[in-house]
């Protein structure tokens, strides 16, 4: 074969992958950057002196139907932080999505954060037709610590109290359907967690978030029972899928396991993801928010 001949054929070859690689990169960017409004820095609510803040994001066709997204890694928080991408399926499906952030530990406790998380639902809720999303259909999402808090609102959210003089705090903070990443779900047993520090006391790295006290075994154990989700499951979980990662070692499968376990003996549905070999994050995480999407197709979005 003539040379020249040869070599064109190459450069045509390497031409044709360019462009092949140049639209899926092309696709892919589409696919992660939706068309969509946002609305920044609403205030939910106070926590020593500074605003509790959320992000409205609206797709550009809603569906009706809201997924809060508790901004929260190691129970810190950083205002601003949350990008589309991470949850480009979800708008893509139509959710609109509430980024919520909260003053991060230690300046403020998990039991304070969590107060705050159910503040945040209580905001949305009441806020939610302004939106155009039905109150009654709404989700939570988060991860690691994120994942805790949706978890404690799937367990503890409920009425607020009817006599109160501020209308938010009246809403519910209940949620409809939840779809999280690797959550801590007992802080009484941390089992085989490299936190767990060997003699029933706080998380090993997280001794400051539950307050000045928290070593103290007998201060720490209410607190633990209170802020661990398993013991606070009853018949009214809504549906709940966890990914977990199958080698993590921060937040163990058995953590998720327990829960799930729970959860069947009282006839609630809870679905894990195993990833094996995965340990606390994976690079294709925001590609299971595909599945994040499915299970609110299928939970938050049905009709009944």
């Amino acid at each position: 074969m003539n040379l020249w001949i040869l070599v064109r054929r190459l450069l045509l070859a390497c031409a044709v992958i360019i462009a092949l690689a140049s639209l899926v990169a092309g696709g892919v960017w589409l696919y992660f950057h939706p068309t969509l409004t946002r609305t920044d820095g609403l205030v939910y609510g106070q926590r020593q002196g500074k605003n509790l803040t959320l992000d409205v994001v609206t797709p550009k066709n809603p569906n009706g139907f809201g997924v809060a997204l508790l901004v929260s890694g190691r129970w810190r928080s950083s205002t601003n932080s949350f990008r589309p991408w991470m949850a480009a399926p979800l708008l893509r499906r139509g959710y609109t999505v509430f980024a919520v952030y909260h003053v991060s530990q230690p300046d403020a406790t998990v039991m304070e954060i969590v107060e705050d998380m159910h503040r945040a639902i209580r905001y949305i809720r009441h806020h939610a037709r302004e939106h155009g999303v039905d109150p009654d259909r709404l989700g939570v999402s988060g991860g690691s610590a994120g994942g805790h808090l949706s978890l404690m609102l799937a367990t503890r959210g409920g009425p607020g109290p009817i006599d109160s003089t501020d209308p938010v705090e009246r809403e519910s903070s209940a949620v409809q359907a939840v779809a999280i990443f690797y959550p801590v779900t007992d802080l009484v047993d941390l089992g085989s967690s490299t936190e767990n520090p060997g003699n029933g006391g706080p998380p090993k790295s997280f001794v400051q978030a539950f307050g000045p006290d928290s070593t103290n075994l007998v201060v720490w154990k209410p607190i633990s029972f209170a802020m661990s989700p398993l013991y606070h499951i009853t018949t009214n979980l809504p549906p709940t899928l966890i990914f977990q990662g199958g080698a993590d070692t921060l937040t163990p499968p058995e953590q998720s396991e327990r829960f799930q376990r729970k959860a069947r003996e009282l006839g609630r549905t809870v679905e894990i993801v195993m990833r094996p070999g995965e340990k606390h994050g994976w690079l294709t995480m925001p590609l299971d928010i595909r599945r994040f999407a499915d299970w609110y197709d299928r939970y938050l979005a049905r009709k009944g």
